[in-house]
């Protein structure tokens, strides 16, 4: 207890950070010292009470309070967190706090300086950790390491664009990859490979090849994708083709306000991407010119067209016949026949 203060608040969205400071909390009690409660289902003045409860032989107490401002509902809004008159009751205790307990309280997006934050300053350490979406890549690399394990910086991004931002998804497979690799380098290839990709990036191997203009990586890639899906391939070629035609449709987007002279940061903001995604949309698009990219929607209409009933070639070869339209830069577009 000499070492520690009374209160710690612990804020913010980096979860891995919160765990290992709360794994250091606790490293200074026995199991039987510490109390762990999660304001979902105890009252502020239930978290006081334990507060004030003797601890065995008069030894000091660990109280820990989770999800203080509640939990991220469906829409990602947080809900069942402490009310008013609970963090009333908490603040009054930070007043005077018992000598014999250390009161931490965890919440996502409570601000240091809230009334709450301001309290627990008095007495003790407001912690904030969270992750600035602009430097997650260095993130996601600082958390290879403290998993004992390297990663090519393009591994780091290419994990991001599988799994989004979400920090927990991030780190669950940051540790799956880790210990996968045993020691060894992991590689743009190997999260490819091993990551569970979400819905919204999925296909980001298929359209990095396409905005490289390499066929051989973007046939590759298609296939790969689909015998990994597991949904039939009957449904999943016009999912693949939709995700296509919607990544190739901001690449135009990116394309024109790149002509009207509209930085790609700029352009992540009236987008609502993240910048990196977007400064790789600009890079591709350098990569075509406007007529290509037009030709490329009306390419991919007729493989929707195609795969509708339109043809009578199977929907894999006609995605094959789209693909090495769409990447090979000396090649026109080539209408599919029915």
């Amino acid at each position: 207890m000499a070492d520690l203060k009374q209160a710690y608040l612990i804020t913010g969205g980096d979860r891995p950070k919160i765990s290992r400071a709360l794994a250091r909390l606790r490293g200074h009690f026995g199991d039987e010292s510490v109390e762990l409660l999660t304001a979902r289902e105890v009252s502020g003045d239930d978290a006081v009470a334990a507060c004030n409860a003797m601890g065995l032989f008069g030894a000091g107490r660990l109280v820990v309070v989770e999800d203080v401002d509640g939990t991220p509902n469906a829409e990602g809004r947080l809900t069942n967190g402490w009310k008013a008159a609970d963090l009333k009751a908490v603040t009054e205790y930070l007043a005077s706090p018992s000598p014999e307990t250390v009161l931490t309280l965890v919440a996502a997006e409570l601000k240091p300086d809230s009334p709450l934050g301001k309290a627990v300053a008095k007495v003790g350490d407001v912690l904030a950790f969270d992750v600035p979406k602009r430097a997650l890549t260095k993130w996601v690399a600082e958390q290879f390491k403290v998993s004992g394990a390297s990663a090519e910086a393009e591994a780091c991004r290419a994990l991001i664009e599988l799994v989004g931002d979400n920090v927990d998804e991030l780190a669950a497979e940051i540790d799956k990859l880790a210990i996968w690799a045993d020691g060894e380098t992991i590689t743009v290839r190997d999260v490819q490979r091993l990551t569970a990709a979400r819905a919204e990036t999925s296909i980001f191997a298929l359209t990095d090849a396409w905005g490289r203009r390499d066929t051989p990586a973007a046939l590759r890639a298609c296939e790969e994708i689909l015998e990994r899906s597991p949904r039939p391939r009957s449904s999943e070629l016009p999912r693949l083709v939709a995700q296509l035609a919607s990544h190739i449709g901001r690449v135009r987007d990116c394309q024109s306000l790149a002509a009207e002279g509209v930085s790609a940061r700029d352009a992540a903001g009236r987008m609502k991407r993240s910048p990196f995604y977007v400064e790789k949309l600009y890079g591709q698009a350098r990569n075509f010119g406007v007529e290509e990219l037009g030709d490329a929607i009306v390419r991919i209409a007729e493989l929707d067209h195609a795969l509708k009933g339109g043809s009578r070639l199977a929907g894999d070869l006609e995605l094959q016949r789209a693909l090495v339209d769409l990447t090979e830069p000396a090649a026109q577009p080539v209408a599919a026949k029915a």
